[in-house]
């Protein structure tokens, strides 16, 4: 798959708007970490019935009920995440800690893995990728899907251990956060992906050019945050 510039100008312009504002509604106060995913819920739901509708029009309703656990559980788990300060207790050996606090930290390392994974996925596709994937996806090859992965590890791995904000949770935990992101992340693009050519449509929506819609552009944090929070919540 050759590297379309233009495309990729398109892309970054318009990654940058969409890094901007969500960076803004992670880091700005717990009440714009709600609103931010909020719209996000509302936005997915919007698309998924969409899509439900063009799938099956006579059993939509009953279909689209499916989003409470593609879309509405997902969110609420990472709006959970965001807020459970327990977690770095714990993982720091302190004890009785039961304040509900907001700290973009999860959240952000989640979304970063996600993002990661996605860019480095394109570019190394993009330039050496030779080997499909999924017929689901016909753009998405092996190369690049193991690249994104890889350099996902270690680049979350390699900022978890040199930045101080980071360090709430152990490297080795963000190691495994991130090749969570990456795996199930990639899933989460294919089951989209899925949607997409049972409805018969390039994009979920157009709200963002060269990326999409909402289903689009979360379709991968939709899917990795479930797993994420049964990690840290069970097994960390």
């Amino acid at each position: 798959m050759a590297l379309n510039f233009q495309v990729l100008k398109t892309r970054a312009l318009t990654a940058l708007a969409f890094v901007i504002v969500m960076l803004g509604g992670l880091s700005w106060s717990g009440w714009s970490f709600i609103f931010l995913f909020t719209v996000i819920h509302f936005g997915c739901w919007y698309e998924f019935v969409k899509l439900m509708k063009k799938i099956n029009a006579d059993n939509y309703v009953a279909n689209s009920f499916l989003g409470l656990f593609y879309i509405s559980l997902p969110i609420i788990m990472m709006i959970d995440l965001g807020f459970d300060a327990s977690i770095f207790a714990k993982d720091q050996g302190i004890e009785n800690l039961h304040t509900l606090q907001y700290s973009s930290v999860i959240p952000c390392g989640i979304i970063f893995s996600i993002w990661i994974n996605d860019t480095m996925a394109y570019l190394v596709g993009s330039m050496i990728g030779r080997t499909p994937f999924s017929k689901i996806s016909p753009k998405k090859t092996w190369e690049g899907t193991a690249g994104g992965a890889i350099l996902c590890v270690i680049a979350i791995g390699y900022f978890s251990g040199h930045i101080n904000s980071a360090k709430v949770l152990s490297q080795k935990h963000w190691i495994v956060i991130a090749a969570i992101c990456a795996i199930a992340g990639t899933g989460g693009d294919l089951l989209e992906s899925k949607l997409k050519r049972m409805a018969d449509v390039k994009d979920s929506g157009s709200i963002m050019p060269g990326h999409g819609g909402f289903l689009d552009r979360f379709d991968s944090l939709l899917i990795a945050v479930p797993f994420v929070w049964f990690y840290l919540k069970l097994l960390a």
